[in-house]
């Protein structure tokens, strides 16, 4: 599948092929941090698969658990997380989910490091949805009335 991508202010832009089967969700702690959210929705990228095509993103290399030096590719400018890949020969990209315009159309069909996950995020249909900020605007002003 092509897929085109971009960081939130449009700094980092990038096309690629993936296949939609290998979107998974990591729920380790490294991703949980990096992410600044309970998980990481990744979809892989073989190296000859995924050109940049615009802008420059900023590296950040961290060490696995296992010991392995993962580079960390975000947006200088925004922050916003792009993609991840070996250090050195870099074989594929797990590229972020997030960044991807036809995100919509990719649901993850595997979940790794579950040891991790945090216990709420397994299950989420009880918590209360709002479709849009005025929604919830409208909740939060009832709650401080009563």
């Amino acid at each position: 599948m092509d897929i085109d991508g971009a960081c939130h202010c449009g700094l980092i832009k990038y096309d690629a092929v993936i296949d939609p089967r290998t979107v998974v969700v990591c729920h380790c702690t490294d991703c949980q941090t990096l992410s600044g959210s309970a998980f990481r929705t990744i979809v892989g990228a073989a190296r000859d698969d995924f050109r940049l095509r615009g802008g420059q993103p900023k590296i950040y290399v961290k060490t696995t658990e296992s010991g392995v030096k993962r580079a960390q590719a975000f947006c200088p400018e925004c922050g916003t997380p792009i993609y991840s890949a070996a250090v050195g020969d870099t074989p594929a990209f797990a590229i972020r989910v997030g960044t991807i315009r036809q995100r919509a159309e990719l649901p993850p069909h595997r979940q790794y490091w579950c040891r991790s996950a945090l216990p709420w995020v397994m299950d989420l249909d009880s918590v209360a949805q709002f479709e849009r900020q005025d929604d919830l605007n409208r909740f939060l002003g009832n709650v401080r009335r009563s």
